[in-house]
């Protein structure tokens, strides 16, 4: 037998996720906009997660040497509470949810996450950070389902939630024809201080993309 290749680099990114509930709660109120827009190509419900430093493609190495600091960032943090609530898009060609909560929290372990990287040379996108979930994307031919969706959406808001883990996540972005999944490459509970509240970041369409 041959042996499985493995690719040399991995296109990773850093992230929270919301629990299941949180998800199926957003889920159900989105069973409008799936049965009107099925020609949106809809993520599926267990890639839904809140970006808060994308890697990019990275050496397996690269990838490793992450591990352990990643993991002592978030044994220093506790669970931030979070909520979905609003619906936008960019461009019109993508669809997300916003986030609410402790927003100021979110904004400090993001930068320490960023700093974190930065610190271990690992390259990254230094975005600002834009906290979101990506529902879906439109086709070419079609713009006006996203536009759509996102005004149907507009006045949910879900549960608060506990953002409970630090997950390092890799996807399949670009490794042949097929929808985009995503995979835990490991995830690392926050057990410590808690992180400080705030002012709330600006809306992801106040930020840009």
């Amino acid at each position: 037998m041959h042996a499985q290749h493995e690719d040399p680099t991995v296109r990773a990114f850093i992230a929270l996720a919301p629990p299941d509930d949180a998800k199926e709660e957003l889920e159900r109120a989105l069973a409008p906009a799936y049965a009107a827009h099925p020609r949106l190509r809809w993520n599926r419900i267990e890639d839904w997660h809140i970006t808060l430093a994308f890697l990019g493609e990275l050496p397996r190495p690269a990838v490793a040497r992450l591990r352990a600091p990643l993991a002592e960032l978030a044994a220093r943090h506790r669970p931030l509470h979070l909520t979905l609530r609003g619906s936008g898009h960019f461009d019109e060609r993508v669809l997300w949810s916003g986030i609410g909560g402790d927003l100021e929290g979110l904004r400090l372990l993001a930068a320490e996450v960023r700093a974190l990287v930065q610190e271990h040379g690992v390259p990254f996108t230094d975005r600002p950070l834009n906290p979101h979930l990506t529902l879906a994307r439109a086709r070419r031919d079609d713009t006006s389902g996203v536009v759509r969706a996102a005004a149907g959406l507009s006045a949910f808001t879900g549960r608060t939630w506990q953002a409970e883990r630090l997950h390092l996540v890799g996807s399949n972005y670009g490794r042949g024809p097929g929808p985009i999944h995503y995979r835990d490459i490991e995830a690392w509970p926050f057990t410590g201080c808690e992180c400080h509240q705030g002012t709330p970041l600006p809306r992801p369409e106040d930020a840009g993309r």
